[in-house]
């Protein structure tokens, strides 16, 4: 059911006042009333309106103090506000405009006018909550995930973004712990969260870099998307670029490890189409991807070595020779597939493919 917009009408004289409430409410609007300006303060408040049409001549408080006030309150501030009144002066209605009113219209009105700029001010005000509804979701969703000048580029314009899943082409890394399981036999809990937490930054840090999207931990395992929210047209050289350094920053993290404590990853990487998007229950949504590109990087991700980065062909095709130099390893089988898969290890990146 649409929700019906509420408006409050504050003016001191109620023959005014029940004008107005008798032609809006024939519109359909729903309309409160105030008669000086504390009380409009207090209705305001109270009601959170889609709009208010001020009056300036009120006792208590005059529309320029009330409009000074709700623009200067973060709860209303967003509240569109018109000014409706017999101070028709221009630096009278200059003063309410740069108090931040959004429109003025002077009495006796014409009632056509004053409907049609209700109706402009309610579309541009349901505008905004759109595009403010839009940035909080963006923000809830990512910003834990991706870097904070990714987070902004999605503010910039929510309206690129899809949370509602989409098929495209992604790249994704599984990364993968080699050695948790036995190490978390002898370490305590406490010890067993610090270590892992400090490999988990080294990973989160390689993705970030690359502007990937950390979009699962599970235990020892982080899975990474690229050419998601936002496209990437070199998301595989993303991808490729962030293994390297997390196999980099695994040896810079491990030189200040005593040696039984240190871990390396073992790292699948893939591309192709999958589905990528807010996926789950509507309590409890997840952004992620599925499909078979993301179960086969995992796959590629639990046959790799410690330090190991697996790429499919897909992958490796995507990459440019001059940016990269791999080993092909030919036709493996993998689980949970029925025919073999050609795969190939990164041994390096060009000098600047690194970057």
């Amino acid at each position: 059911m649409t929700k019906v917009p509420t408006i409050v009408v504050a003016d001191d004289r109620p023959e005014s006042v029940q004008l107005v409430r008798d032609l809006l409410q024939s519109e359909g609007y729903r309309i409160v009333a105030a008669y000086d300006g504390q009380e409009a303060l207090e209705r305001i408040r109270q009601h959170l309106p889609d709009l208010v049409l001020l009056d300036l001549n009120m006792p208590v408080l005059n529309g320029y103090e009330v409009c000074q006030r709700l623009k200067a309150d973060p709860i209303t501030a967003d509240i569109p506000v018109l000014m409706l009144t017999a101070w028709a002066e221009p630096d009278q209605r200059v003063r309410g405009l740069q108090l931040g009113a959004e429109d003025y219209l002077a009495k006796p009105f014409d009632y056509r006018e004053l409907v049609a700029r209700i109706q402009t001010r309610l579309r541009a005000k349901q505008e905004t909550d759109r595009l403010r509804t839009a940035q909080r979701t963006i923000r809830e969703t990512f910003e834990r995930y991706v870097s904070a000048h990714v987070v902004e580029r999605l503010l910039a314009d929510p309206t690129k973004v899809s949370l509602g899943g989409k098929q495209q082409m992604v790249t994704i890394l599984f990364a993968d712990l080699r050695g948790y399981t036995s190490l978390a036999e002898t370490l305590s809990p406490d010890q067993l969260v610090d270590v892992l937490n400090g490999h988990l930054n080294v990973a989160a840090q390689a993705v970030l870099a690359y502007d990937g999207i950390i979009s699962q931990y599970a235990g020892d395992l982080v899975m990474a998307i690229f050419n998601a929210p936002l496209p990437q047209e070199d998301h595989a050289l993303r991808a490729a670029r962030a293994a390297m350094r997390l196999r980099q920053g695994m040896a810079d993290y491990h030189a200040g490890l005593p040696p039984e404590l240190r871990m390396d990853y073992g790292v699948g990487i893939a591309s192709g189409e999958a589905v990528v998007g807010n996926i789950g229950a509507k309590e409890l949504l997840h952004y992620t991807a599925i499909g078979d590109t993301v179960n086969l990087a995992q796959r590629l991700e639990e046959i790799a070595g410690g330090g190991e980065v697996l790429l499919t062909e897909c992958t490796c095709r995507l990459l440019d020779d001059a940016e990269v130099r791999v080993e092909p390893k030919g036709l493996t089988q993998v689980r949970g597939r029925s025919g073999q898969v050609t795969i190939y290890t990164l041994v390096e990146l060009a000098e600047g493919a690194s970057k």
